[in-house]
């Protein structure tokens, strides 16, 4: 019976070896995988005013009484981010202290946006959100000027008033994919991504064909 119990024991720790190595290696491959798939962006809507467009100036009153011009050319030369918010909405308690980071580090002019309940609840929304320091514009109009259907929404503006981003977000990667499509110049991320695909199909020798690839080098296309 000792006989056969040492080999038995033998196969079962190599067995848990290969097992090891086996997940050591899946949790590489893992991660790489990771590293090589880029974030989704910012989810555009199709109604509102569409990227590229000029936005009209118009002035909206904040929570304090305080008034704040949205579009047209910004007096400070800074690009301004709208995010979309409600004190129901609980994936925007998570974003709005992520925006103000970014607000700080991008040297951006953010302003808070919302509509519907009281007063009264957005004031302590306001409190407890530590927005204190940032406009916060109760306004149906706003929201319906941009084609806000779900929260979190952000809208991105140039200094010129231009819409250069727009989107659904609902993390910091989200709302990062806004200004990425401002500096890439492209209406959101997700334009960037293909538009990188098509110049590595061209690097690689093939050309697109009515936005989908062929398999023609490029050299055989007359």
């Amino acid at each position: 019976m000792a006989d056969f119990m040492i080999p038995a024991f033998i196969i079962l720790w190599v067995l848990v070896i290969v097992l090891a190595v086996m997940v050591v290696a899946l949790a590489r491959q893992v991660g790489l995988l990771h590293e090589r798939v880029a974030p989704a962006g910012a989810l555009s809507p199709t109604s509102g005013p569409k990227v590229g467009e000029l936005v009209e100036a118009a002035r909206y009153g904040d929570l304090s009484g305080r008034e704040h011009t949205i579009g047209g050319a910004s007096e400070t030369g800074d690009t301004t981010l709208v995010l979309f918010v409600s004190p129901t909405c609980p994936v925007c308690k998570t974003l709005v202290p992520i925006a103000r980071s970014l607000a700080q580090h991008e040297k951006l002019r953010l302003i808070f946006a919302s509509d519907g309940d009281t007063t009264q609840r957005h004031a302590a929304y306001v409190k407890d959100m530590h927005m204190d320091d940032y406009p916060y514009i109760i306004s149906q109009a706003l929201g319906l000027g941009f084609g806000v259907s779900k929260l979190p929404f952000a809208v991105l503006l140039d200094a010129a008033g231009t819409l250069v981003s727009k989107g659904l977000v609902n993390s910091r990667e989200h709302l990062e994919s806004l200004l990425v499509a401002m500096g890439s110049g492209v209406a959101t991320l997700q334009d960037y991504m293909q538009s990188l695909e098509q110049a590595q199909s061209l690097d690689q020798g093939y050309l697109p064909d009515d936005g989908k690839h062929t398999d023609r080098p490029k050299e055989q296309i007359q």
